[in-house]
């Protein structure tokens, strides 16, 4: 009767995997108790119940959409460090800046966005679709999705040499910041759409190399080496047409 149980769970990820709303949906409803059990054990941390629901239910659905059915392992035993994961990146910044319920209920709303599009789509959803499909501006969306990253280090380096760090970027001129934004777009128009997401992933949302390696299923060093070819023929490129 087990085998019987984890089969019919299995064939629902896999419909949910391919793209099925129904299914998920099914799943996400069947596993939210497991969501609730995991927040309970983060509460008291200078973090509100709901803000810690959500992201234990975007763990839910990124270890939905990862779960391979030949692991040999229940659903769950994969889930919950997927879920806790998640929720420990958001609380791993003691000096995590609070910030205002306007923008935690903008980053729901674009989470959702994201979420639903992926299903229906089956692909990221670009800023302007995002802006477009939750009536927000592209700055709002930035801001919204930056709200839900834990703080980083002023000292963490920005580039594959350690020349840059984020503590060079501030007081940076904001019309010079759209400028860059502007030519990134331009630059990333002509590359394959791999490459495209593992920088847009890097540098627009802020994922860590080993948050793309899992998703890619490739190793962090694989990501590491991508990154930097993909860095160093952009900086060819634009020299090139400079």
């Amino acid at each position: 009767m087990t085998e019987e149980r984890n089969e019919s769970l299995n064939d629902t990820i896999r419909r949910a995997q391919a793209g099925d709303a129904q299914a998920m949906d099914e799943l996400v409803k069947g596993n939210i108790a497991l969501v609730k059990y995991i927040v309970k054990r983060y509460l008291g941390r200078g973090k509100e119940y709901d803000d810690l629901f959500q992201l234990g239910c975007m763990g839910l659905v990124k270890s939905i959409r990862n779960f391979d059915t030949s692991y040999g392992v229940a659903f769950s035993t994969y889930a919950v460090p997927v879920i806790m994961g998640e929720i420990r990146r958001f609380l791993r910044d003691d000096g995590a800046i609070r910030v205002s319920r306007s923008i935690r209920d903008k980053a729901r709303l674009v989470m959702q966005c994201v979420e639903s599009f992926e299903e229906t789509a089956l692909r990221h959803p670009s800023m302007g679709e995002i802006a477009q499909a939750t009536g927000l501006s592209s700055e709002e969306v930035l801001l919204a999705m930056n709200a839900m990253k834990p703080l980083r280090s002023l000292d963490e380096t920005l580039s594959e040499d350690g020349s840059m760090t984020l503590r060079d970027t501030i007081g940076v001129d904001p019309s010079d910041e759209i400028d860059k934004r502007l030519e990134m777009r331009r630059l990333l128009k002509n590359l394959p759409e791999e490459e495209k997401r593992l920088l847009i992933r890097r540098y627009v949302y802020r994922d860590t190399q080993t948050e793309i390696a899992k998703d890619m299923g490739i190793s962090q060093v694989q990501v590491s080496r991508m990154e930097s070819r993909l860095v160093e023929k952009l900086r060819k490129q634009a020299r090139v047409e400079a």
